[in-house]
C-alpha cells in the first residue's frame, strides 16, 4: 500500500483518485497513519478468493458442546 502525506493528497487528490491502486493509499499526518483511501468494490465477484482459509465445520467454533435431538 502506498503512503502519502495528507497535505500532498490534498494537492493531488483528483489525479490520485483517477489512478488509485487496488490496495489503496495510506494517508499520514506527521508520520502517523490517519486514514486509508481504498477503491469501492464494483461487484460481489471481487470478494471471490479473498478468504484464504475457511474454518473446518468440525471445529468447536460452531458448536455449543451440547448434544441435542432436532426431533424432540
Amino acid at each position: 500500500m502506498d503512503t502519502i502525506s495528507v497535505s500532498e493528497f490534498q494537492q493531488r487528490c483528483l489525479s490520485l483518485l483517477d489512478d488509485l491502486p487496488a490496495d489503496g493509499l495510506l494517508l499520514t499526518r506527521h508520520g502517523h497513519a490517519v486514514a486509508r483511501v481504498v477503491p469501492v468494490r464494483q461487484s460481489c465477484a471481487d470478494l471471490i478468493g479473498t478468504v484464504a482459509v475457511l474454518p473446518d465445520t468440525n471445529d468447536d467454533l460452531f458448536t455449543t458442546g451440547e448434544r441435542w435431538n432436532a426431533e424432540s
